[in-house]
């Protein structure tokens, strides 16, 4: 069984590990995402500390690390396109999410978005948020089957990003 677990303080190194190894994985298929240093260290230190940062785990098994966040992207205000929500409604956001080349085909993916939309619902958030690289086809296909819409681009890592949000329905919470 699948589940989330905040990272703690001295976990860094194995966050960081996770982001490594996905990195590389990125760059073996020839995406450019992730290859001009972020997300390093600091950005992992800076989850843990906000108490942002989380791995995916099968029973007590690591296989992946994500930011998911309740506090908004700065980045999301200048979309060029149109959130399916109010602009300004809460939100959730996955940042940073990598897993383990252990991990790799396992559609932990599908697990991480579902246990974050369930989360998510929990807290009374019922949109979701993410965004990737133009040229991250896997990652945009695994948006699309987890039923997330297109919105637009923006502006992060000084490149553009393509922004996407499901909407949670309050009538799924379980």
């Amino acid at each position: 069984m699948y589940h989330l677990r905040k990272a703690k303080a001295g976990e860094e190194a194995l966050a960081m590990d996770i982001i490594n190894q996905a990195k590389a994985y990125l760059k073996a298929q020839g995406i450019d995402q992730w290859q001009t240093g972020y997300p390093d260290l600091s950005a992992i230190l800076g989850d843990i500390a906000a108490e942002k940062g989380y791995f995916l785990l099968e029973n007590d098994t690591v296989f992946g690390y994500a930011c998911i966040d309740y506090t908004g992207e700065p980045a999301y205000r200048e979309l060029k396109g149109e959130w399916l929500s109010a602009a300004d409604a809460p939100y959730v956001v996955v940042h940073r999410m990598a897993f383990t080349k252990e991990g790799r085909g396992r559609g932990l993916a599908d697990e991480a978005f579902r246990l974050v939309a369930e989360q998510a619902m929990a807290k009374g958030i019922f949109n979701f948020r993410v965004d990737t690289d133009a040229d991250n086809k896997i990652m945009q296909h695994i948006l699309k089957k987890n039923g997330f819409t297109y919105c637009g681009v923006i502006w992060f890592d000084h490149s553009e990003k393509i922004a996407f949000e499901k909407l949670l329905s309050q009538s799924s919470k379980q």
